[in-house]
Order: structure tokens, then C-alpha cells, then sequence
């Protein structure tokens, strides 16, 4: 799925247009960047919290030349699904997997 994707669903959902659908969901994604780039957690219940993990500088080595590289401190973003969200994707998981014994 993509954002183009999900920009129509939301759009025929609420009855929006795509335009104003997607600068709505852009303002989302912009928000939530912006917190991560001050050190802050994005908690949204029931979905899922994202956040900003430092990681410190180390060395690597390139499996195909063998050459070692330095990778510098840098900040990753991070996403901790909720148990609420995981309950829902297993929960879908599992019935498609009895559709499929039922009809098989």
C-alpha cells in the first residue's frame, strides 16, 4: 500500500477531497518528524509509539570488498507497535489462514 493508496481510502472515508486529504496526512507525517527531530515520543493509543534512538559511532566492514567503514553517531527512528495493534494483525492473520483451510 502506498501513500497515494492510502490518500484515497481516507479521502472516500470521510468525505474529503484527495487534495485536502493529503495535506491533512502530510501535516500528520510532518508533525511527527518534528518531534522525533526535538528527542520527543509520538505515542498514538491503540496504534503504536514512535521515537528516536541514538546510535554511536562504530565500524563495519563492507562484506564485498572487506574494506572497513566508520559509521558516525547518528539518530534512527523507531516504532514500537502496541499490543492492541499486534492483537490486530495476528487476529486478521489467523483468519485468513481458516478461510483458506475452509475453502481448501
Amino acid at each position: 500500500m502506498t501513500k497515494g493508496d492510502i490518500i484515497d481510502i481516507v479521502a472516500e472515508g470521510t468525505g474529503l477531497t484527495k487534495k485536502e486529504t493529503a495535506a491533512v496526512i502530510d501535516g500528520f507525517l510532518a508533525t511527527i518528524v518534528w518531534a522525533l527531530q526535538r528527542g520527543q515520543r509520538v505515542t498514538l493509543v491503540g496504534f503504536g509509539t514512535f521515537r528516536a534512538k541514538d546510535r554511536s559511532p562504530r565500524y563495519m566492514r563492507n562484506p564485498r570488498t572487506g574494506r572497513v567503514v566508520s559509521l558516525p553517531e547518528r539518530r534512527v527512528p523507531v516504532f514500537v507497535p502496541s499490543r492492541e495493534l499486534r492483537a490486530q494483525v495476528n487476529t486478521l492473520r489467523s483468519s485468513a489462514r481458516e478461510t483458506e483451510e475452509s475453502t481448501g
